[in-house]
């Protein structure tokens, strides 16, 4: 072996590294990025050393990939993320599509609209839209990732998947979730699931105090499977029976028309 193998497969190794490294800074980043998240939260989270982190995040600045506010010293996404997004977006954009949808149910319920697609062994939230009572549910920003079992839209993602990749999911969330909270256990899971798929929408108790629920449904792609969920949160109280099926009855029109406008320009692509 040549002398200097090594120390190219050294180089190469910690270059992958900083990679992931990077990466995992700006998943927190966009997490985040509503408020901004310090130095501190950053480097403790992703587990790495103080100087290590403040170096990759410099090196992020000076790329535009992140921003440092001058006054708080909190990071957010930086401009050229939202250019190189712009020229990732499909010519099929799902959140496009839905956005209107989203508002629409929001007017009608007055209440909090999420919609989250499958990331993985998580979902992620693409868009959020806003209805006018006055006490507004803020349970999860734009960008934020968590894990499938948890949320009204992430067990309709999960419901509308394969049994076999449920099983493979479920063995995997149970375990990261179960360290944060003992209730996700996978029995309770299971029969969430089969409870999804018997009513057709999912439900889940978000918060104790104040008691907030959510309503979530999964969108379908032509072909069946699941592309995307939409969920509407608001104050238990405002979710009896009858108030529960008129969410899930606005929740359903929407998302057959979102359906029908997917099956639509599927044939034109």
């Amino acid at each position: 072996m040549s002398p200097s193998k090594p120390n190219v497969l050294a180089s190469a190794a910690a270059g992958t590294q900083t990679l992931h490294r990077a990466v995992a800074l700006l998943r927190l980043i966009t997490a985040n990025n509503r408020s901004g998240i310090r130095l501190v939260d950053l480097y403790r989270r992703v587990g790495i050393e103080r100087p290590t982190a403040h170096r990759i995040l410099q090196g992020m600045i000076a790329e535009q990939l992140i921003r440092q506010d001058e006054t708080t010293k909190r990071y957010y996404l930086g401009p050229l993320l939202y250019e190189m997004g712009l020229a990732a977006a499909p010519k099929l954009s799902l959140r496009d599509i839905c956005k209107p949808y989203l508002q629409s149910i929001a007017d009608q319920t007055g209440d909090t609209v999420f919609m989250t697609v499958r990331s993985g062994f998580d979902n992620v939230c693409v868009a959020r839209a806003d209805g006018n009572f006055p006490i507004k549910l803020f349970i999860l920003d734009v960008g934020r990732h968590r894990p499938l079992n948890i949320g009204a839209t992430g067990l309709a993602l999960l419901s509308a998947l394969p049994d076999e990749e449920v099983d493979r999911i479920c063995k995997v969330n149970v375990a990261r979730t179960q360290r944060k909270n003992p209730r996700y256990s996978l029995a309770a899971l299971q029969a969430s699931i089969a409870e999804t798929r018997r009513r057709g929408y999912a439900t889940n108790k978000v918060f104790d105090s104040p008691a907030v629920m959510s309503v979530g449904m999964v969108i379908r792609y032509p072909d069946g499977t699941p592309a995307a969920a939409i969920s509407v949160s608001t104050l238990a109280t405002r979710l009896g029976k009858e108030r529960t099926e008129t969410v899930v009855n606005c929740l359903g029109d929407a998302i057959r028309s979102i359906e029908d406008e997917l099956a639509n320009l599927t044939k034109l692509y």
